[in-house]
């Protein structure tokens, strides 16, 4: 199926995110495409190395007319972001992507599809490959680990680049140029519980929250998509007026997706099963309406099943459940400087009960560095509440925009005269590399652009074909019109 893929134009670019995808590349676990990444640079004679935390770095002289030309930085991730539907058995540490054209759009089979960022890691690439293009002396460079800590941005050493100009190829919509982003930082509640045997007429319950969209946590999190984990502890709010005990709760995974799913297993009185299946059949009916335009397919569903032998204790199961309940998720404020833009939010990604242990993973993302940090610390405090231990990690800052760059200045205008309409200028409430790599290098002047792909992090991903031609057209041109030194 994914021959298909490398027959669509421009060819050359479809047939290295074909070969790239071929690769499993798991944040975190990207030993095996960066040994791909050094391999294709070294074939091509190109001078290729890796940093002392495993980006890969590979250099093009200019070609011939342009070496008068600042050297330009192009820069992409390697990994990518592994969601699956429950009902697909892949494993993202062995297997590839399989790939198939839907119209004039790319998908996977039933999980991501890495062209967040693997097209743009395609597109240089090609760019490296070609003989035949013009262009000024080229860096490429290929981070690690961008979805789960950005540890590639954050351990790029000062002095290892020697660009001038920096063109981060990781926007997800063909006629935006970013010159901004949110920072954000990652929020974890953790606290043991004492498991308590079943109760005399225990009778058990499994209850699935499905079928929702997920998506990009930053990117998507102002759509008001589902959020499985906040459904869920909703069902199981009303389950506390019935002496519901839960032996075990999954629900989520990345911090960067919108949870799509969430599982519970748990046990109830007998007799109290007629009016809590009522309770609960009227709130997932609630939920199911409130949802229905962006939420047509959600699944709610009970089933019984075997009373577990081990429950949480009432008083903890209470507290978590009413802490998850009172936590923000979602957008927290929109800016008051950029329109449209959300400002700070929160997503509630991955909640797990299980054999005496609680753990609730969030990220939280804002442009401003104290709205951010104020958002975590409300977390922090609801948590807490509930007897918590909260722990901040994996902060990373903010893409201030300048809107005086002179590459901006360049992009606007190519963008213009190529399409006949002027393209949105924007920041963003993703997190992109470019404010980290901007702390060691705070004098190179940087732009974000890409093609239009939907559904990121979640199964449903796709990427636009035409609009893969559009970007690639727009990159060419951009790098013919690159200042003088």
């Amino acid at each position: 199926m994914n021959k298909e893929i490398k027959e669509l134009e421009p060819k050359v670019v479809w047939t290295n995110f074909t070969d790239l995808n071929a690769v499993p590349r798991p944040s975190k676990k990207e030993g095996r495409v960066i040994a791909f990444m050094m391999g294709f640079g070294r074939s091509l004679g190109l001078e290729t190395f890796t940093d002392t935390v495993g980006n890969v770095i590979i250099r093009k002289p200019a070609s011939k007319g342009m070496e008068d030309r600042k050297m330009v930085t192009l820069q992409s991730h390697l990994d990518m972001v592994h969601q699956k539907n429950a009902t697909v058995d892949f494993d993202f540490d062995t297997q590839g992507i399989s790939m198939y054209v839907d119209g004039d759009w790319v998908r996977a089979k039933g999980t991501t599809l890495g062209a967040d960022n693997g097209m743009g890691v395609a597109a240089i690439m090609a760019l490296l490959q070609q003989t035949d293009i013009p262009h000024p002396p080229l860096e490429a460079l290929f981070t690690i680990d961008e979805e789960t800590g950005m540890t590639g941005a954050f351990g790029l050493k000062e002095g290892v680049l020697q660009g001038e100009i920096l063109l981060n190829l990781d926007t997800e919509e063909d006629d935006e140029i970013d010159i901004g982003c949110a920072g954000g930082i990652d929020v974890t509640a953790e606290r043991s519980y004492d498991e308590k045997p079943r109760e005399q007429g225990d009778i058990g319950f499994e209850i699935t929250v499905k079928g929702l969209n997920g998506g990009h946590s930053g990117i998507d999190i102002h759509k008001g998509l589902g959020n499985a984990n906040k459904i869920m502890n909703r069902l199981l709010y009303v389950g506390l007026a019935y002496n519901m005990r839960i032996a075990v709760l999954e629900g989520g995974g990345l911090r960067n997706a919108i949870p799509r799913e969430s599982w519970c297993s748990m046990n109830i009185y007998k007799t109290l099963e007629s009016p809590f299946l009522e309770a609960f059949k009227k709130t997932a009916h609630e939920i199911k309406s409130e949802l229905r335009t962006m939420e047509p397919a959600l699944s709610i569903t009970i089933s019984p099943c075997k009373a577990s032998e081990k429950v949480m204790e009432p008083d903890v199961q209470s507290k978590t459940i009413k802490a998850i309940l009172a936590a923000h998720n979602g957008v927290y404020a929109m800016s008051a400087s950029i329109p449209d833009l959300v400002e700070t939010s929160n997503n509630i990604a991955k909640v797990e009960v299980r054999k005496g242990e609680i753990r609730i993973g969030c990220l939280t993302r804002s442009s401003v560095e104290s709205a951010k940090i104020d958002q975590a610390h409300a977390l922090k405090s609801v948590f807490e509440l509930a007897n918590f231990k909260v722990s901040f990690s994996g902060s990373y800052p903010g893409w201030n925009p300048n809107t005086d760059s002179e590459i901006l200045n360049i992009t606007k205008k190519v963008y213009t005269d190529l399409f006949k309409e002027s393209p949105k200028v924007i920041a963003c409430h993703a997190g992109l590399e470019c404010g980290i790599l901007g702390q060691n290098y705070p004098d190179m002047d940087m732009v974000s652009f890409g093609p239009t792909i939907m559904g990121a992090h979640s199964p449903d991903e796709r990427i636009s074909i035409s609009s893969v031609q559009k970007f690639w057209r727009f990159l060419l041109a951009v790098l013919q019109q690159t200042p003088k030194k």
